[in-house]
């Protein structure tokens, strides 16, 4: 593989199913590379983090592969265009609370905690299906997605952040919570843009072209 061609670096650290984000970024044109290589993540120009499952288990796998200090360096240090994606999303904040306190990348000052709902509450958790955005400012990851596109969730937990300014647009479920959020060259999504239909794939088309 050459490695000056690869454009977008999907991370692989055995958690989430990875065919979908990397069927829709083939869909939209990308040129990528699905890896758990730190050395990659260097030749990369853009780099997506997906995921579901535990917070604990995913920075585990992240640190024991070295992934966790390449994405330091690359993103925070070179400022390259990161989407983090669902569990993702999670791992940029300060901690988690799932399971007992876990810390994360503390990219941005939030925390990651349980929806909480009255014992007599209608709604479930997971959250889990399509619900719609309201979105609070504009943004280049947001170009030609209407205020109210409906995208897919399947969630148990959510951020918490201490800076409103951070957030792009909420969801809501009970109540209002961040769905995605942006930071310099950061961008962050509680939703799955591969499994949101047209606005997804919109939204992964952006990421293309996104100068922060």
């Amino acid at each position: 593989m050459a490695y000056d061609l690869i454009m977008i670096a999907v991370i692989d650290y055995g958690m989430g199913n990875l065919g979908s984000i990397t069927k829709a970024l083939d869909h939209v044109g990308a040129d990528m590379c699905l890896t758990s290589d730190p050395a990659t993540l260097a030749e990369a120009e853009r780099i997506v983090l997906p995921g579901v499952g535990a917070f604990a288990d995913g920075m585990r796998n992240l640190k024991q592969t070295g992934l966790a200090d390449a994405l330091q360096e690359e993103v925070l240090r070179k400022g390259k265009p990161f989407w983090g994606i669902c569990l993702g999303m999670q791992f940029i904040a300060q901690r988690s609370v799932e399971f007992g306190e876990h810390a994360g990348f503390g990219w941005i000052d939030a925390e990651v905690v349980r929806f909480q709902f009255p014992d007599d509450s209608a709604l479930k958790v997971p959250h889990v299906g399509w619900n719609n955005l309201h979105f609070l400012r504009d943004h280049p990851m947001l170009t030609r997605i209407r205020d109210a596109a409906d995208f897919y969730f399947v969630h148990s937990y959510h951020l918490v952040t201490a800076d409103e300014s951070l957030v792009l647009g909420t969801c809501e479920y009970g109540y209002a919570f961040p769905a995605c959020i942006a930071k310099g060259n950061l961008f962050a999504t509680q939703f799955h843009p591969e499994k949101s239909q047209r606005d997804g794939l919109t939204m992964l088309k952006n990421f293309l072209t996104w100068q922060p």
